[in-house]
């Protein structure tokens, strides 16, 4: 678009008449989030109230429309490629749409280091895997924030870093995250309700749990349960108890992608728990990309 008809659909959004601002909004809705500025600009000059609004739901389509595309993005890489990180702030730009990843990176860098000190190539991985629990758990204070279950907050990156609180999906992709930049073999089990952390090393595994055990996986990690470290005996015991079939579709590692599905999913049901059910369509609109 030109800037001289720019300016005039700018200039056109104080019009009383609803047709006229249709048209100027259906012409800025086709443009991206870098006319964001020049409306921001336009908000703070207008002292009509009716205006402002306009701008606003303006601006909010255009910062969703971003946040769709980085999601779609992200989903439409090649599986096993995609970075959990990233999916996980393409989720955080829906309610934070001006949020700078690098800030967040810093902070679970930090982490790192701070765990980092404590490994050495001789400890095992249950070893490596205890140490991480007492970092996140017993020294930074992480948990499922169990006083407001509901909370949107819980679903987004940089409220846990900030309050160290999320739902059993965020805290496993985070847990998830942070093992992984430690070096961990870690990968997402879908198991039912509170999704686990597996630790994956397919020539251990065989000789842990005997060659007649189809798994590469060797333990798994319960996040909402600050860490707490399972055998597959006793996942195959709880799915069998509670009718789960068939239990490798509960028990064995699922690609990411669908985690940040379920994350998305947990965004929903708080958003709707708290009463906030106008952005349930948008919502929605993401999860239409999964």
């Amino acid at each position: 678009m030109n800037q001289e008809k720019f300016d005039a659909l700018i200039t056109l959004l104080d019009d009383p008449d609803v047709t006229v601002f249709q048209m100027v909004q259906q012409e800025l809705l086709k443009e991206d989030e870098e006319i964001i500025p020049a409306l921001e600009k336009k908000w703070e000059q207008s002292f009509d109230e009716n205006s402002q609004n306009r701008i606003e739901n303006i601006i909010q389509s255009l910062q969703f429309k971003r946040t769709f595309s980085g999601l779609k993005n992200w989903i439409n890489q090649v599986q096993g490629t995609q970075d959990l990180f990233e999916g996980f702030c393409a989720v955080d730009k829906f309610q934070y749409p001006d949020l700078n990843p690098l800030n967040l990176t810093l902070k679970i860098e930090n982490l790192r280091k701070s765990i980092w000190l404590e490994l050495n190539n001789s400890l095992t991985l249950l070893e490596k895997t205890t140490i991480l629990n007492h970092f996140i758990f017993n020294l930074n204070g992480y948990s499922v924030n169990l006083s407001n279950p509901n909370s949107p907050q819980n679903c987004f990156l940089n409220q846990i870093l900030d309050t160290k609180r999320g739902n059993p999906v965020s805290m496993s992709i985070f847990y998830t995250i942070i093992a992984r930049v430690i070096e961990l073999p870690a990968f997402l089990v879908d198991f039912p309700k509170n999704p686990l952390v597996a630790i994956v090393d397919a020539e251990l595994a065989q000789k842990v749990h005997g060659s007649t055990r189809d798994t590469e996986v060797l333990f798994y990690i319960n996040p909402s349960n600050k860490g707490s470290i399972t055998s597959r005996k006793e996942i195959d015991y709880h799915l069998k108890r509670n009718e789960y079939r068939p239990i490798r579709e509960y028990a064995e590692p699922k690609p990411d992608v669908l985690f940040i599905q379920r994350l998305v999913e947990s965004m929903l049901e708080a958003y709707n728990a708290v009463g906030y059910t106008e952005k349930e369509e948008k919502i929605k609109q993401l999860l239409s990309l999964f």
